[in-house]
């Protein structure tokens, strides 16, 4: 699915401007087939302004402490998702998300720990977030999260994919 980006800035002068107007096609992956992630907008640092609008870098999926990271995430039934990761699915995963696989837990699919405080709407579809021990919180269409960096994994129950638009920001854990 592609998703339209409007991006503004400003001009020389000072005036706000679009700086681009484009579609963002989303990832998808062996490693979790029928889910799509759209890296929509990101930075490694804190953005200043003015600025014409044009993209900071933002390496890793995740975003490092003062970074930030907006995007759309839909994630597919549990029946849909792959047991077992190939090293391909893997290798592929590493390269449209880098650094998110180091990240998940081998023996608790799905499972993983961020230093970042998660923004997530539940756009449509349903949710469960999981937490320690096997707390669960269901969510549906218009429910939102924010997650402080605990450990958490995403369980689709239901029968149609869940879209969420995430907001992910870098903090430090001490």
């Amino acid at each position: 699915m592609k998703i339209r980006r409007v991006v503004t800035g400003h001009t020389v002068g000072g005036k706000a401007k679009v700086a681009s107007d484009a579609e963002v096609d989303g990832l998808g992956m062996a490693l979790l087939p029928g889910a799509e992630f759209h890296r929509l907008w990101g930075a490694d640092v804190l953005p200043t302004f003015p600025d014409d609008g044009s993209p900071y870098p933002s390496v890793a999926y995740f975003p490092p402490a003062g970074g930030f990271r907006f995007g759309l995430f839909t994630l597919p039934p549990d029946s849909v998702v792959a047991a077992t990761p190939t090293e391909a699915a893997l290798k592929e995963a590493e390269e449209k998300l880098p650094g998110a696989v180091a990240y998940l837990e081998p023996d608790h699919p799905g499972m993983h720990t961020t230093d970042t405080i998660d923004f997530e709407y539940v756009v449509s579809g349903e949710i469960w977030l999981e937490l320690d021990d096997g707390v669960e919180v269901h969510l549906r269409a218009g429910d939102t999260v924010v997650q402080n960096g605990t450990r958490h994994a995403w369980r689709n129950k239901g029968s149609e994919p869940c879209q969420m638009v995430v907001c992910l920001i870098g903090a430090r854990r001490k």
